[in-house]
Formats: structure tokens, C-alpha cells, sequence
């Protein structure tokens, strides 16, 4: 009997470490992140297959022709810092929010907009850039513990590695309008908890 409830108690001290052990490579494992030697942000790949959280819009056609980013915002989340969000409504470090820009179907109307079989409105044409931020609070202090970066503003393939932005261009507008942790939370409902 002694037996037993020894391989009992054996068993449960293996399936707790191997929990733990599980819990501690998910919690290392969060992000997508790869840096070079550098400082570089490699370009994230397969991101398009991570969460999709939404799709902001601000053409020219409403921006009095002058609108700073005039095509879609296709905003990925990488799925196991969704993940955490989902359950405690806070990026994790390692934390990766990738945004594409889609330019606009070319439209016949003034405003830009496009006739299609549902209806007049904007339609996605082709990609025209990419932009990443990143959250590692000890790597980017100086900007509220996000770093952003730059893969270029036009068709792909886009640049392999890119350097920081400065803090006073990407992390600024951020940090002025940004509603949560430096993320446009606002503008997608599936960040607003």
C-alpha cells in the first residue's frame, strides 16, 4: 500500500514540474521578435497569419487630399501575446503588433471611393508597406517600453532588418493618442476590454 502511494505522490510531483516547466517556456516564448546583433528588428515573417485586429481607414478623399496614411492599416497581433491579452487585458513583453498598408482600390468619385456589386465605398488593392512596433520595456525605456520600426512605404518585398525609429516619430503620436500601453486600443473593438 506503501507502494502506491509513494507512485502516487511520484506521478504528482512529475505532472506539477512538467506543468510548471510548460508555464515558464510559454511565458519565454511570447513574442516574435528577432534582433540582430545590431539592434536590428528582423522583418517578422508570417504575420499575416497572426491575429487580425482591424483595419483603420483615412484616405485622402477625407483628409482634404493631404491624409498622412492614406491606405488601409491591416494590424496583426502575434497570437500567443494575444493570448495573455485576451486573459488579463495587458501586452505582455514581447508583445508584436505588425501593420500593413493596402492602398485603395482606385475609385471614380471624388472622395476616392470605389463602385463595387455591394455598394459604394473602399476597397483594398494592393500592399504598400509595413510598420512594427514591439514591446521590450528594458531594450526601448526611452519610449515607454515600445520600440517601432520601419520596413518601408511601398510595394514588397519590403527591407529584411530595420533600425528604431526615433522616439520623436512613431513613439510620440503614440504616446499623445495612443488609449492603452502605447496601442490605438480604441480603434479596434477586439482590444477593448
Amino acid at each position: 500500500m506503501q507502494c502506491k502511494r509513494n507512485r502516487i505522490l511520484i506521478t504528482a510531483i512529475m505532472a506539477a514540474s512538467l506543468l510548471n516547466c510548460l508555464t515558464v517556456q510559454a511565458e519565454q516564448s511570447i513574442g516574435a521578435a528577432i534582433f540582430k546583433d545590431d539592434g536590428q528588428l528582423l522583418q517578422p515573417q508570417g504575420f499575416r497569419k497572426w491575429i487580425f485586429v482591424g483595419a483603420p481607414l483615412t484616405p485622402h478623399g477625407l483628409n482634404g487630399g493631404k491624409a498622412g496614411f492614406p491606405e488601409y492599416h491591416h494590424v496583426y497581433v502575434n497570437p500567443d501575446a494575444f493570448a495573455v491579452y485576451e486573459k488579463t487585458g495587458t501586452f505582455p513583453e514581447g508583445t508584436v503588433i505588425a501593420k500593413e498598408l493596402v492602398l485603395l482600390k482606385k475609385g471614380k468619385h471624388k472622395d476616392g471611393s470605389y463602385d463595387a456589386p455591394s455598394g459604394r465605398g473602399y476597397f483594398s488593392d494592393k500592399f504598400n508597406g509595413m510598420d512594427v512596433m514591439v514591446k521590450d520595456s528594458k531594450r526601448f525605456k526611452e519610449t515607454q517600453g515600445w520600440g517601432f520600426f520601419n520596413f518601408g512605404h511601398h510595394a514588397p518585398p519590403y527591407i529584411s532588418a530595420a533600425r528604431t525609429s526615433p522616439p520623436e516619430s512613431c513613439a510620440g503620436c503614440h504616446k499623445a493618442n495612443a488609449k492603452k500601453d502605447m496601442v490605438f486600443t480604441q480603434f479596434y473593438p477586439v482590444l477593448n476590454h
